[in-house]
């Protein structure tokens, strides 16, 4: 039989409210303080007191998980005392803030489920799925960082968008399109930079130096040429010996009236023609071919190609 004062410290210990709602969630599952604390609304630094009471008295058990710690009911620890008080407690009260704390814990318990499927729904093409902060940009923008370019010249490089995430990483960044308006506004988005050049020229007839870059971007301008023999030649004319050219177009299709509504002289090119234009300027094809399609319609095509200037 227990003593009059260990049997007060026992009623006391499983008399105080807060306690009670937390062995009730712990009948349920095991929980960390964020768990409780997020189940019965109360603040973790509260929960975390009356956790450790509990724990001094071996009514809950806990384990490391890494950084996290968990808690539960310590069935085997437990005093036969304490299990028969905690038991008739457990029996006895019905209240309607503890079906709120099960109703809380439910629904989080629930959130963490989709949460957790999440991942085994999308496998084998997540990339197709949006998940919060997982962008194609947000992607980009960290790789960015690995970066050490060196002389690189942006061909039609429209309003600096792509300067602004690489002009930082290279030597020397210049920016060449025919359009005032776009080089104005390429112009103020890069002020800041002291590395960058704004040039308004033709593609064919570039007014720029032979040998003078290690990089030449063609990104989404191909199309847009009135003759990508003569620009792709002189591109590659202005490129070092070893530079390399990284050109981005859109696959052939038969969308006519898309490729006038953007003023596309082109409607496209396949790898096997971008691949003949790059041979032709002199390039060597590292690779060439469609790398995406777009989800919405019409659903295009588009071809990466990788070339380098050969070392004589």
């Amino acid at each position: 039989m227990a003593s009059l004062a260990h049997t007060a410290d026992r009623l006391q210990l499983l008399g105080e409210p807060t306690r009670v709602r937390l062995l009730t969630l712990l009948a349920v599952a095991e929980m960390t303080v964020a768990d409780l604390a997020a189940a019965t609304d109360l603040g973790q630094s509260r929960v975390s007191m009356h956790l450790g009471k509990l724990r001094e008295a071996r009514v809950v058990s806990d384990r490391k998980v890494g950084v996290a710690t968990y808690y539960s009911l310590n069935d085997r620890g437990m005093s036969a005392g304490v299990r028969r008080i905690w038991e008739l407690v457990r029996g006895e009260v019905d209240d309607a803030t503890l079906e709120k704390d099960r109703q809380r814990w439910e629904a989080l318990s629930q959130r963490r489920d989709r949460a957790a499927a999440w991942p085994d729904a999308v496998a084998g093409q997540m990339e197709r799925h949006y998940s919060p902060g997982r962008t194609w940009e947000s992607l980009a923008r960290g790789l960015v960082g690995l970066l050490a370019l060196g002389d690189v010249l942006d061909a039609g490089a429209g309003d600096g968008a792509v300067a602004q995430l690489l002009a930082p990483r290279s030597r020397s960044y210049t920016l060449v399109d025919r359009n005032e308006r776009l080089l104005a506004a390429a112009g103020l988005r890069l002020s800041g930079q002291a590395n960058v050049r704004l040039v308004q020229d033709d593609l064919g007839t570039l007014a720029l130096p032979a040998a003078s870059f290690d990089l030449v971007l063609l990104l989404n301008v191909l199309v847009e040429l009135d003759d990508p023999t003569a620009a792709l030649a002189r591109l590659a004319d202005v490129l070092r010996p070893g530079g390399r050219m990284v050109l981005v177009s859109l696959d052939a299709h038969e969308h006519a009236d898309l490729a006038a509504a953007y003023r596309h002289v082109h409607q496209g090119y396949s790898p096997a023609a971008i691949r003949k234009l790059l041979t032709r300027a002199g390039l060597e094809v590292e690779s060439c071919e469609v790398t995406s399609r777009e989800h919405r319609a019409p659903k295009l095509k588009v071809v990466t190609a990788f070339a380098r200037k050969k070392s004589p």
